[in-house]
């Protein structure tokens, strides 16, 4: 998921053609406070001029007032999803959701991707990821830290217990896993590598870049490979032969139906 400041259009068409696999024009942290009017105004004719193929095309709107004027504007023009800053409660995202009853295309309802950057709403991720219209939820953790008082040190331990949480969250609500948080160092990619290897065995799926140069290394991570699917495919065949008896996988180890729907959803989420 890429990142792009709303108040930089010539930049949206290259994005949407480029590698991620979401673009995300942002209307809050990338755009200065003099920029946001304009910012708003150039995300919505954008998005009426590209639309039906802007499918993969997300917006962060700002908290607040402003939020609401943000989707008052994209909404109609056919926005995929929407990213909420600074996030809440639940009670919120069904305020904005009655607010997107009102505006949003009848043929194309808009799913909502809060961003929690608050302790308060760490606290509230079970019942913000249960709320209608939840896709997934997104942590931010430069505000979240600041609030805490975290320092995070290079290998991510300090924020080990947040992140699960966020992942836990999601699939207790029946969620889709939570994208990986940002990497602000975009010319650190051997540690952007690492980093979302750690990630991605913590349960996210997928990582917000803010630089076309993230895009590939975390495309790479999250995509599986020909052996790895080939394994997922074989497990799941002997799996469904073995029709409730006993599997073991290439390795001589016993084989669940934890493991087996694992493997299915490895296949589900491959790339065609």
């Amino acid at each position: 998921m890429l990142y792009v400041p709303g108040n930089r259009p010539e930049l949206f068409d290259k994005a949407v053609s480029g590698p991620a696999d979401v673009v995300l024009l942002d209307l809050e942290d990338a755009v200065p406070v003099r920029d946001k009017d304009g910012a708003r105004a150039e995300v919505a004719a954008w998005l009426r001029a590209a639309a039906p193929s802007a499918r993969r095309v997300w917006v962060r709107v700002n908290p607040g007032e402003q939020g609401i004027e943000d989707i008052r504007a994209v909404a109609p023009a056919g926005v995929e999803s929407i990213c909420l800053a600074k996030a809440e409660s639940a009670q919120q995202i069904r305020a904005v959701g009655e607010l997107l009853a009102a505006v949003e295309p009848a043929t194309r309802p808009i799913r909502l991707c809060p961003l929690l950057e608050s302790a308060a709403a760490v606290c509230a991720a079970r019942e913000i990821a249960a709320a209608p219209r939840v896709l997934h939820l997104m942590v931010g953790e430069a505000d979240l830290c600041a609030e805490l008082g975290i320092t995070p040190g290079r290998d991510g331990y300090e924020m080990v217990a947040l992140r699960t949480g966020i992942v836990l969250a999601s699939a207790a609500a029946g969620i889709a896993p939570p994208p990986a948080p940002t990497s602000t160092d975009f010319r650190d990619l051997d540690g952007l590598r690492a980093s979302t290897e750690a990630l991605r065995r913590l349960g996210f799926r997928g990582r917000t870049c803010i630089h076309p140069a993230q895009v590939p290394v975390v495309n790479e991570v999250f995509t599986p490979g020909p052996a790895e699917l080939d394994a997922a495919r074989g497990l799941v065949r002997r799996f469904e032969a073995a029709a409730g008896g006993i599997v073991l996988d290439d390795a001589g180890r016993m084989v669940d139906r934890a493991v087996v729907r694992r493997a299915r959803a490895q296949l589900d989420n491959a790339p065609e």
